[in-house]
């Protein structure tokens, strides 16, 4: 029996304070981004494409329009934005940078709100890093930013012919099982001079990938900073270096580089929910 004042599980509400805290962090970091060049844009929340964001399909929430296609709720913002600014509206507006503060949904009735943005045709990584730090800076807090290379636990996977599940899954205690003592040096990095010490025992083809890496961590203003070269993230887009900021167990923040239909953008997800409970931790 569900009772009448009952929502789904997975589904949010706030009121009273917290009702307040979430408008007034959704208003400070939005007065931010708008600060810096980036106007706002709300996406529906139906979508065609969502099957190309998330790494899962069985996350999405599925229906079929009066044509018989298939339609997700909306699990994810990037690949949308980027596609209607660019195919739907790129003769209305030539601005490349957009935010959105909007929810996402994944199965079976879960909700997370999101503020986000995307830096449309734009590559140099370190900026967005640097706004990141700046939105975390302006918010008081110090959480750990790791840094990571998707193309570096792709090569790895490939070098040594094993599953790429070994890297997606985190399943450390695996890798140090192969004995290899290049691949042990590059689990164990943390910072900059991890790194530096790591570079130069790899497989040439990966040793490009680490310094990417390394070229990126040293530019970044942020200092809670992390390394993390084998860590592989379950959002398909992100096709170069790209992170995630960790506090309390709490992901609050995803972003990095990808590339859609050839057009190289940035771009990062903040999770409302996480940082109110930071704050107000």
């Amino acid at each position: 029996m569900v009772f009448e004042h009952e929502i789904p599980k997975g589904s949010r509400l706030y009121f009273g304070k917290i009702a307040k805290v979430k408008r007034e962090l959704e208003y400070k970091i939005s007065s931010l981004l708008s600060d810096n060049g980036f106007e706002e844009i709300v996406t529906p929340n139906f979508s065609y494409s969502q099957h190309q964001s998330i790494a899962n399909d069985k996350k999405l929430i599925k229906f079929s329009d009066e044509q018989n296609e298939q339609v997700s709720l909306r699990a994810d913002s990037t690949l949308d934005v980027v596609r209607i600014i660019t195919k739907r509206l790129g003769r209305t507006t030539k601005n490349r940078k957009w935010f959105y503060v909007q929810p996402v949904f994944t199965y079976p009735s879960n909700e997370e709100y999101q503020i986000g943005c995307e830096w449309i045709c734009h590559d140099n990584i370190v900026d967005i890093l640097n706004l990141t730090g700046n939105i975390l800076n302006s918010l008081e807090i110090n959480p750990v930013l790791q840094l990571s290379n998707i193309n570096i636990p792709r090569l790895v996977s490939t070098e040594l012919n094993i599953n790429i599940d070994l890297f997606k899954n985190g399943e450390i205690a695996k890798l140090f099982d192969l004995n290899v003592s290049w691949l042990n040096d590059l689990i164990k990095v943390k910072n900059i001079e991890d790194l530096e010490n790591s570079i130069e025992k790899v497989p040439s083809n990966i040793k490009v990938e680490l310094e990417k890496l390394l070229k990126t961590a040293k530019e970044v203003e942020y200092k809670n900073l992390v390394i993390a070269p084998l860590y592989h993230g379950t959002l398909k887009y992100y096709d170069d270096v790209y992170y995630r900021v960790i506090q309390d167990n709490h992901v609050i923040c995803k972003g990095g580089k990808y590339s859609s239909d050839g057009i190289s953008s940035l771009g990062f997800a903040l999770y409302t929910d996480s940082l109110i409970k930071i704050l107000e931790g």
